[in-house]
């Protein structure tokens, strides 16, 4: 009689082996050239917001601003670009490429409180920073409260459209 251990995850690491093989071989076919050169790169992007805007910044190393085309229609915010590969000399023989070369899209579902009437680009140290104005019924606002006829300082409470239904929303 033979004893085997019992591993709860052995078919798991086979699934996973198969799925690996299934993938390396789709990823590399053809040339290595093609895999630099075929735009499977999208640059990084930070987004952020503050009360009065929406800030994208997206890392463009070794680019230049006419290099990047940015586009809004029906609230999708796009970047598309093209980051090519100069070979510098003939002679030159890399033996690693490592960065990553060709064209990116990448785009982004703007919320309805955005304007992007009043959108600036701003290029500088290979970072598109791109600043986006909140309307001005999407900003917070201070609205006074009056009390009866007897009271005699005004109440001031603060309200945000958005915030203040999420916030309502989550305690009830």
């Amino acid at each position: 009689m033979n004893i085997s251990k019992y591993d709860p995850f052995r078919e798991l690491r086979s699934l996973q082996d198969e799925m690996n093989r299934l993938f390396m071989s789709n990823y590399s076919r053809g040339s290595e050239q093609e895999g630099f050169m075929s735009g499977a790169w999208s640059p990084q992007v930070d987004i952020f917001e503050n009360k009065d805007q929406i800030v994208l910044e997206a890392e463009l190393p070794g680019m230049k601003p006419e290099d990047v085309n940015i586009s809004i229609e029906n609230n999708v915010l796009t970047l598309h670009g093209e980051r090519k590969f100069e070979k510098k000399d003939e002679n030159d023989n890399f033996h690693r490429v490592e960065r990553s070369y060709g064209s990116f899209t990448r785009s982004f579902t703007l919320p309805p409180t955005v304007s992007s009437e009043n959108a600036q680009a701003e290029f500088e140290n290979g970072v598109l920073r791109l600043t986006l104005a909140k309307r001005e019924e999407a900003k917070p606002r201070r609205i006074e409260i009056k009390a009866g006829s007897g009271a005699s300082n005004p109440k001031t409470i603060n309200a945000s459209s958005q915030n203040s239904e999420q916030k309502n929303a989550a305690t009830a």
